[in-house]
């Protein structure tokens, strides 16, 4: 059996590579550091040659799809954004090829009075989940809540989540306090602390100040902080498009757990989809656009 689509998710950290059949069958996969950050200027062939030139040439005709930062302005090259709505198709039309075989998907870029937001990568994502009409949340360094209507992404907003949590947990003066192994209801603290309306950075002082005033325990810091933030981005989604949606989640481990349980304690009911699997299908589904009359 031979491949008919090589799929790339290139990240910034991350290099992932996909075989797939003429099914969408995997037949091959492969992860490596090689992220586009660590990439050199005009490194990128050589990469993408190193790890899937043998399934390249096992296979001449089979086109090599990209999605991620690789099509950002340090990537490959830059894949100008899509402007929403985008559909599955608007994205397939607006791919950037950069050599004869090898295409990169665009990311997509929304825009309202409060300024644009943008995305990259994750777009491949929510057309994997198949929701026609409804909000997708993709937990992650920067966490992205779309809205979803006759399946073009219509809305989205960026919540800096993850990021902020990495550097409150190991670079503020939270990190001198928190302590392993950590207590995990400190996470349920954290989501309720969100919820009260009193202000984001006053509860992230409080994990200081009720740790110096016998109110919480050092392996409460983490968690508490992780449920606050998490807490807060839930908030902001939810007032941004209204709670009374069923939450499509794309996420698997730990993060899925923890935002499960954010989601849970609002009442929302959730699907939940893997962030593999999201992504096979979604570039499956670009690429059957393309493939399509190329007309709008």
């Amino acid at each position: 059996m031979t491949s008919e689509l090589i799929a790339v998710d290139w990240g910034t950290s991350r290099f992932r590579a996909f075989r797939l059949d003429g099914a969408g069958k995997v037949l091959d996969r492969l992860s490596a550091e090689d992220g586009m950050s660590t990439v050199p200027a005009g490194g990128f062939a050589a990469v993408l040659e190193r790890h899937c030139g043998a399934w390249m040439k096992a296979n001449p005709k089979a086109p090599v799809l990209m999605a991620g930062m690789v099509g950002a302005r340090n990537g490959w090259a830059e894949a100008a954004y899509s402007t929403c709505p985008a559909s599955p198709k608007s994205l397939a039309n607006a791919m950037l090829k950069v050599t004869d075989r090898v295409s990169i998907v665009p990311g997509v870029i929304a825009r309202d009075k409060s300024g644009a937001d943008v995305m990259r990568g994750e777009e491949t994502l929510i057309f994997g989940t198949e929701v026609k009409n409804g909000l997708v949340c993709l937990p992650g360094t920067h966490s992205k809540w779309a809205r979803v209507e006759e399946g073009a992404i219509t809305d989205f907003a960026t919540f800096m989540t993850g990021e902020t949590y990495a550097l409150f947990r190991q670079q503020s003066l939270l990190s001198r306090l928190a302590t392993e192994p950590e207590d995990l209801t400190g996470f349920d603290d954290g989501l309720e602390a969100a919820k009260d309306g009193t202000g984001l950075t006053n509860r992230l002082f409080q994990a200081r100040s009720r740790v110096l005033g016998d109110e919480m325990a050092g392996e409460k810091v983490g968690p508490y902080l992780s449920g606050l933030l998490i807490g807060a981005e839930v908030e902001g989604a939810f007032k941004r498009y209204g709670s009374n949606h069923v939450i499509t989640l794309v996420a698997d481990g730990v993060l899925a757990q923890r935002y499960v349980a954010a989601l849970r304690s609002h009442g929302a009911s959730l699907e939940i989809i893997s962030p593999e699997r999201a992504f096979l299908e979604g570039l499956a589904t670009i690429a059957a656009a393309r493939s399509q009359d190329p007309t709008p």
